[in-house]
């Protein structure tokens, strides 16, 4: 019990990680540091920012803004595939072969290595 209490803990920290490095890709508010100075009572407001990129509906240089499952999900088509030549053995060697990042993936894994710990 204390296992799985730990790892849904663990890995509801890797995705609040994953959000915060991913968010100017997503819908969520840039300036997430401005909310220490809102009034706590009154309603949430968007940044500025944030809020014309609600309006474009895509980000700046005109792609698609992403929820973090929507992101994730364009993520997942990126794979490593084990293979070997056609007619070959089961003793022949295999390499490996990996499909190439889009553009938004690209900019997706680069600012995962901004997480530090």
């Amino acid at each position: 019990m204390r296992a799985h209490i730990f790892l849904c803990v663990l890995a509801y920290y890797v995705q609040w990680h994953m959000k915060a490095a991913w968010r100017e890709l997503l819908w969520s508010d840039e300036e997430p540091d401005a909310r220490w100075s809102r009034d706590p009572v009154a309603p949430a407001k968007r940044s500025t920012h944030s809020e014309k990129k609600v309006r474009r509906g895509c980000l700046e240089d005109g792609s698609d803004l992403h929820s973090f499952r929507t992101l994730l999900s364009e993520l997942a088509t990126l794979v490593r595939n084990t293979c070997r030549r056609r007619g070959a053995g089961p003793d022949e060697s295999t390499f490996p072969m990996n499909t190439i990042p889009n553009p938004k993936q690209h900019q997706a894994l680069e600012l995962l290595k901004s997480i530090t710990l």
